[in-house]
């Protein structure tokens, strides 16, 4: 056991002075990043398909002043990514981390983080210019982002501190739901809604990705990615990712996204609305158990399902008959 033992003590140690050898150099270019933080964008401009917001936010880096803000909408939409830009562009790198203090409210949503964190960092002074010579907001950024998974007493409390400190600091919630956000925290501050990004708009960032990174890719496969995202950039990006490095230099092909998204071949999704038109029962649960066998969610084919019969153009009867199966 000791001679087992010793024999490991020497293997492991080799790698280690191999590591220590190579240097930091190469443990910088090992580094991988995220695609979805690697194409983060970095300025206002940057930021697809959201008009309005960027027209509020490119007045306030002209000087204008900035109210609180209420960013809401699907996932993947640029809420965070467009306020990070602007607070970059509004304080510089340097005075960045001194002026703007970002919490997910689903990890931190209680009370006393508002009390503690959010209430100690509104109430600090705003100091320093930028080194650059630009001018420099009066004032500081707090943002809260998922805000609508904090606590009701916690949003309460939020109230108080947002009217409290208005004078040096402006928050931005950025939240999915704007139901879930209390109503007396949406009267203070204006609201923008963030759309699904269209077909067009995520084509082109995928299509640039793919070109900055030197991918080979097929049409099929980008307009599968862009079907699977439903609108979702940041999803499209993380599988656009996840296919490039399990294809490494081969092309990315439509199949391999379709697997990797997890969803249900569309022939086989027809074969299932046929078995509906005209099968039997008997043949319409083997078919069901085939798919939960291959590991498919019941709810991807219930919304891939729902979404034949539309496209198909079904009559009445024939709606009336599948849904009796």
């Amino acid at each position: 056991m000791q001679a087992f033992l010793k024999g490991a003590t020497v293997q492991t140690s080799r790698p280690q002075k191999d590591k220590a050898a190579a240097g930091p150099g190469t443990e910088k270019k090992a580094k991988a990043v995220p695609w979805v933080e690697k194409y983060r964008p970095k300025c206002i401009d940057d930021v697809a398909f959201q008009e309005e917001v960027v027209a509020v936010l490119k007045k306030s880096v002209e000087g204008a002043d900035l109210p609180n803000l209420l960013f809401y909408g699907p996932p993947g939409t640029g809420k965070t990514s467009t306020i990070l830009a602007a607070a970059r562009e509004l304080y510089g790198p340097q005075l960045y981390r001194q002026r703007v203090l970002e919490l997910n409210a689903s990890d931190e949503r209680g009370i006393q983080v508002v009390r503690q964190k959010v209430k100690n960092f509104a109430q600090l002074t705003v100091a320093g210019s930028r080194q650059d010579g630009k001018p420099c907001p009066p004032f500081k950024i707090i943002i809260l982002d998922e805000a609508d998974s904090m606590t009701g007493p916690a949003q309460a409390a939020l109230r108080r501190t947002m009217e409290k400190e208005s004078r040096t600091t402006r928050f931005c919630l950025i939240c999915n739901y704007i139901s879930r956000i209390i109503e007396p925290l949406t009267s203070r501050c204006s609201k923008f809604r963030f759309k699904p990004l269209s077909n067009q708009i995520q084509e082109e960032r995928l299509l640039d990705i793919c070109e900055k990174e030197s991918l080979k890719y097929s049409k099929e496969s980008i307009a599968a990615l862009v079907a699977v995202s439903e609108g979702d950039l940041r999803k499209a990006i993380t599988f656009l990712q996840s296919a490039a490095r399990l294809n490494m230099d081969r092309e990315i092909t439509e199949s391999a996204i379709i697997e990797l998204a997890g969803v249900v071949p569309p022939k086989m999704i027809d074969g299932l609305l046929q078995i509906c038109l005209s099968g039997t029962f008997e043949k319409l649960e083997v078919a069901v158990r085939n798919m939960v066998d291959e590991g498919y969610a019941a709810t991807q084919i219930l919304g891939q399902l729902h979404e034949a019969v539309i496209e198909h153009d079904l009559s009445d009867q024939q709606k009336q008959a599948s849904q009796h199966n």
